[in-house]
């Protein structure tokens, strides 16, 4: 049930239970179980526009954090079998386990349509109330994601070293030419300490890191600048998360704390938003957001375009920008701002994701730049990944 009073009945594919939340949709093909377990997610019920989920089943190995983070799961229709060598469990067996509830059997199309129209609303998923006027009372009781700061829930609890890099089953010759870069890096080919804020940070994110020689230091989201810099990193990564940065009050006057260091840093999707209003500018609620593994960006020094995943609700006010602030990436749906640098520090982020879990690899650069910024304090130019 929506809150416009949209009701779809289907039938159940999860774990028995009611969630409300955000209703919001994801038009990636591929890459179901990456999504679920993208705390970017937090708060929210996806409904996948692709017909068929769960053809792959489950395994650990594509996990992008220790468990999966949406409230609820709406698709078309699930497969109970599914067919692949490194399949582990069933995509229901994995919601049941999880206790995850899950819709199949409606037309993702109408409901796709009204999101894009009215825009994103709150929505419930139920298994044991089917009367619709409770259920329209408890979309309409839910606060919202404005103002709502969901990285106190999907923040690690202590601070831990990161050592993964690639998965040895992966092919990537991108990490082949990251080895160069590490071999070219820090003073006698250690590698180069890097701090990630962690505001809901994806697994894959940190493995390109470290494949692009950093050794990765991860830390709360509550964490301070003095205890950041006190880990001596010779940059900062300032991760993705759920929910209005705009709420997440502690990690932006942090981030400002943290830019007066003159330390490299380099932040994606909440973390970009973050920095942008720690610098000054603002942020704003989408209708219905950019969320799915095929949205062109536009690079705007180099002219070329990148296909990009993405997965975000909020996005930064290009007009809020102070003039030390240059953007550098927008998306060619709707011109919306897709990453910015500072003129005279080597700071810099995108909205989207780089780390391509799932989704392309166009913007691996990004990592590369990042270990260039932390060579030599001055911002290179991206170079096409061919």
């Amino acid at each position: 049930m929506l809150e416009d009073g949209s009701r779809f009945d289907g039938w159940s594919c999860g774990a028995v239970g009611e969630e409300v939340g955000e209703v919001c949709f994801n038009t990636s093909l591929t890459g179901y179980q990456e999504i679920m377990s993208d705390p970017s997610y937090a708060g929210q019920l996806v409904a996948m526009t692709y017909t068929q989920i769960g053809n792959v089943g489950i395994n650990q190995e594509d996990m992008e954090s220790s468990r999966p983070w949406i409230r609820g799961f709406i698709i078309k229709e699930s497969s109970r079998i599914p067919s692949s060598w490194r399949c582990e469990e069933t995509l229901t067996s994995f919601l049941e386990r999880n206790n995850i509830p899950a819709i199949e059997g409606i037309d993702t199309r109408k409901l796709i349509t009204i999101l894009r129209e009215k825009g994103a609303q709150r929505g419930v998923l139920s298994t044991e109330d089917f009367n619709s006027a409770s259920l329209l009372a408890k979309t309409q009781a839910w606060p919202g994601m404005e103002g709502m700061d969901l990285t106190q829930e999907v923040t690690c609890s202590q601070s831990y070293p990161w050592r993964e890099g690639d998965l040895p089953w992966k092919e990537n010759p991108w990490h082949i030419r990251s080895l160069e870069v590490k071999k070219a890096g820090s003073e006698a080919g250690k590698p180069f300490r890097v701090v990630a804020l962690d505001f809901g940070v994806k697994y894959n994110i940190l493995r390109n890191l470290t494949g692009a020689g950093c050794a990765v230091t991860v830390v709360p989201a509550t964490t301070s600048a003095a205890e950041v810099l006190a880990l001596k990193p010779d940059g900062i990564f300032l991760s993705n998360g759920p929910g209005d940065p705009d709420a997440v009050k502690h990690g932006v006057a942090t981030i400002g704390k943290l830019l007066e260091s003159g330390k490299p840093m380099f932040g994606i999707c909440l973390g970009h938003q973050m920095l942008c209003l720690a610098l000054g500018g603002s942020t704003e609620k989408m209708k219905f957001g950019h969320r799915g593994g095929n949205h062109p960006v536009r690079n705007r020094a180099t002219g070329l375009v990148e296909v990009t995943s993405q997965n975000h609700g909020f996005v930064v006010n290009r007009e809020s920008l102070p003039a030390e602030v240059e953007i550098t990436h927008e998306s060619l749906f709707d011109g919306t701002v897709e990453g910015i640098r500072l003129k005279n520090s080597p700071v810099f982020s995108v909205q989207y994701h780089p780390e391509a879990s799932p989704g392309p690899h166009d913007a691996h650069y990004l990592f590369r730049e990042f270990v260039e910024l932390m060579q030599s304090g001055v911002a290179h130019p991206p170079e096409e990944d061919t």
